[in-house]
């Protein structure tokens, strides 16, 4: 007896993504027209593919009327665009081609805290994050007066979804995200103000007005702040966003392109998920190994830690290459930070205003900023530290969570070792 064979994409091997086989089956079950109707997809090249061979996936690519190819990566090697499920699988035969991928949506992860990690201690020694930039890579940035007053800390925006100039934020959540990072608490007389109040922010909006979008705009922000890191002294990326992860950070886009941000000598900080508590669920590009994926605490609002514990939405590890994530815990939870007037956040979530100014949300959206703030001050505290310098003294320092690896953001004791390893730092220069 003969067995069925699979059809195309369930038989093409390593070559298709699994998401994307997941999608390709789903439209075919619903009896979508595969030559008319184009899947948004990211075409990767095999290491050495010879030009030619590139230029012929590229044209294949734009052959069908409803095809289209949208832009080049310049830190990954190869493009995105729409082509149909046709396309797709003359791509699986095409030399040159390492593999194709969905590109799935991602989707934005929706005080005391500064009190009860310690924050409050480092600022009193003087630490603000002064001269260390962050890039929020989210909805964008909304020029609220705490980020605005008394001088403004945009100093750069970069909006790849609707190509406008000035920043703005027509979701909310990255406003409230870079709140969390370098708020002042100008309109609260500090009290709702982020770890590192004078911080630069650099915004680059890569998710719409609902908090979605897709793997390669996210991609393509990385790669813009990557490019602009000298001119604006970026060292710290915040990515609170991400996507359910299919395969293993060597295959998958969106890790490999945060791994050589960090690689390039950003410290570059992800939100972990939050679909805990269940295991194995770390999104993209928290998987990747390198980044700090942090997951989110909850304090019960008071200042002891001994009450302190991981929130149960916080997504938990391994991934699936069977890594410790999240590599750390931060504040996460009932966090007060920048609102948006009239935002789809602040219609959504009317009981969780907090006065005019300022709102109260939950999630790994929200203890990623935190802990991007808190590697500000201790970039500033210590300018000559690397990204791995970074994650090891977060880590090393951190208060132990019970059941966990992973523990609690300790922050003066973070800045007393970044301070400590700076004068060993020094010393060895000038031996020299």
């Amino acid at each position: 007896m003969k067995r069925k064979k699979g059809v195309w994409f369930e038989r093409a091997g390593s070559v298709l993504d699994p998401g994307l086989v997941v999608e390709l089956k789903k439209r075919r079950e619903i009896g979508v027209d595969e030559e008319k109707e184009a899947v948004p997809v990211i075409v990767s090249y095999e290491n050495k593919a010879d030009p030619s061979h590139q230029k012929e996936v590229v044209d294949l690519c734009q052959k069908d009327s409803c095809n289209q190819v949208s832009g080049e990566f310049k830190l990954l090697k190869g493009f995105y665009g729409k082509v149909n499920p046709k396309t797709i699988h003359e791509l699986t035969a095409q030399k040159g081609v390492y593999r194709v991928y969905f590109d799935r949506e991602v989707r934005a992860y929706l005080d005391i805290a500064r009190k009860s990690s310690g924050v409050g201690e480092a600022q009193a020694k003087g630490l603000t994050g002064k001269d260390v930039t962050v890039a929020v890579i989210d909805t964008g940035v909304h020029p609220h007066k705490d980020l605005m007053e008394p001088d403004s800390r945009i100093i750069a925006f970069s909006d790849l979804v609707s190509g406008k100039e000035d920043p703005y934020d027509d979701q909310g959540h990255g406003t409230h995200c870079a709140g969390d990072i370098a708020g002042n608490g100008f309109l609260s007389e500090g009290l709702y103000a982020g770890p590192a109040t004078e911080a630069k922010v650099v915004g680059v909006k890569v998710l719409d007005h609902q908090g979605s979008g897709r793997l390669s705009t996210v991609i393509k922000g990385v790669e813009w702040c990557v490019e602009h890191r000298d001119q604006y002294g970026i060292r710290v990326l915040s990515l609170s966003l991400g996507a359910p992860a299919f395969e293993s950070y060597r295959d998958d886009p969106l890790a490999q392109a945060v791994e050589t941000a960090w690689h390039k000598g950003i410290v570059v900080c992800v939100a972990a998920g939050n679909e805990g508590p269940y295991p194995g669920t770390i999104s993209t590009p928290g998987i990747a190994p390198s980044v700090i994926t942090i997951g989110s605490a909850d304090d019960h609002n008071t200042l002891e830690r001994e009450d302190d514990e991981k929130a149960p939405y916080s997504s938990r590890g391994p991934t699936l290459d069977r890594l410790v994530k999240p590599d750390i815990y931060a504040p996460g939870t009932n966090i007060i930070s920048l609102s948006v007037p009239d935002s789809p956040i602040e219609r959504q979530l009317p009981e969780n205003r907090v006065g005019e100014h300022y709102i109260s949300l939950s999630g790994t959206s929200m203890a990623t900023p935190f802990c991007a703030g808190v590697a500000a001050l201790l970039l500033e505290a210590n300018p000559l530290l690397s990204p791995n310098d970074v994650k090891s003294i977060l880590m090393h320092t951190a208060q132990k969570m019970e059941g966990d690896q992973a523990g609690y953001l300790d922050v003066p004791k973070a800045v007393a070792l970044a301070e400590e390893y700076r004068s060993f730092q020094e010393t060895a220069i000038e031996s020299k």
